[in-house]
């Protein structure tokens, strides 16, 4: 039989009450008391439910998710993804809270970091802007013991307990392999757009792509990053003078978001001129755009289980408990137009 909090009460010659406070580590026990009732734990092999004892007290987890405000299929999937979490926000017990923040404005998510810290909440999960007056931000909410997890991209330091995400460098060297593999051999001018350079998973993307580019496929000629702000008006002007500029361009990866405006622009290059093109994340959009030919592959991170691995987390790290790394990798599906789901 499992031990229980009779057993390790009876094994420490203190009562239930003395028990729970240890347990659930409040105040009004002495250290030596406190000692012994860890002791008999240890001795008895006693695991505690975390999960029963908190149904037990009905115990709700309020968390605030902090997502930038700009309108690309991506953040629509991680708000549709946030919304069923709510949905189910009865039976996981849970209170989510959704704070918008302008795109890639560091001073703005600091201080709806700081904002959030007053609400004390059982956890904060964020799109990180990694910018020194996030980092700092963030420090601040750990101080305060709340548990954090970045969603999506990720923060430079140790100021945060999680990340929730997919590993962007391997990312980036996939597009790179995918790329190269489809030039075959081609020579010409390779361009990479990217959101903004001041959020880590676009470096990270943009750094691993072109460092395999240059180490594995040296025919290829990488122009300087473009960044449209994931926003396709902007995309589409961008890469419009893109091609009015050069004749060569070859290949494209395109490791943000804004992908509406690139495939407007796609659309206007003749068919025997438009060049091979990587993308990030599986939309209607970038689903049309493979089936037509105007992207060549897609690399997509499922929204819904970065939203529900930062959820366990923030639990788990409020309750005191590990986390399940297996569980949490989230992983990169690669989509062409002969697989499409």
């Amino acid at each position: 039989m499992k031990p229980t909090v009779h057993d390790i009460a009876a094994h420490a010659g203190v009562s239930l009450a003395t028990v729970d406070r240890v347990l659930n580590r409040r105040p009004g026990v002495s250290i030596s008391t406190r000692e012994k009732v860890d002791r008999a734990v240890s001795e008895l092999g006693f695991v505690r439910d975390v999960g029963a004892a908190n149904l037990a007290k009905g115990r709700v987890y309020p968390l605030t998710f902090i997502i930038p405000s700009n309108d690309n299929s991506f953040m629509r999937g991680l708000r549709h993804a946030l919304d069923e979490a709510k949905a189910s926000s009865v039976l996981e017990r849970t209170a989510i809270r959704l704070v918008d923040v302008p795109a890639f404005d560091a001073v703005a998510l600091a201080r709806a970091l700081d904002e959030a810290v007053a609400d004390a909440p059982a956890g904060i999960a964020f799109v990180a802007v990694d910018a020194p007056d996030v980092l700092a931000a963030a420090e601040r909410v750990v101080a305060q013991g709340i548990p954090l997890v970045t969603l999506v991209s990720d923060l430079s330091g140790a100021a945060r307990d999680h990340y929730a995400g997919i590993d962007n460098a391997a990312a980036g060297r996939t597009a790179a392999s995918l790329l190269g593999r489809f030039l075959g051999g081609q020579a010409g001018k390779v361009a990479v757009l990217a959101g903004s350079m001041l959020v880590r998973d676009h470096r990270e993307r943009c750094d691993a792509f072109s460092d395999a580019m240059v180490r594995n496929f040296p025919k290829a000629q990488l122009l300087p990053v473009l960044e449209g702000r994931d926003d396709p008006g902007t995309v589409e002007q961008i890469i419009g003078a893109l091609f009015a500029d050069h004749a060569d361009i070859v290949g494209i990866y395109s490791l943000g978001a804004g992908n509406r405006g690139l495939v407007r622009a796609l659309e206007g290059v003749a068919e025997d001129k438009r060049p091979v093109v990587i993308a990030h994340e599986l939309t209607e959009t970038t689903r049309a755009a493979l089936q037509s030919g105007l992207i060549d592959a897609v690399l997509n991170q499922d929204a819904g289980h970065e939203v529900r691995s930062a959820i366990r987390v923030l639990k788990a790290k409020a309750d005191g408990l590990p986390v399940i790394a297996a569980q949490e990798r989230i992983r990169i599906d690669i989509f062409l137009k002969d697989n499409l789901p």
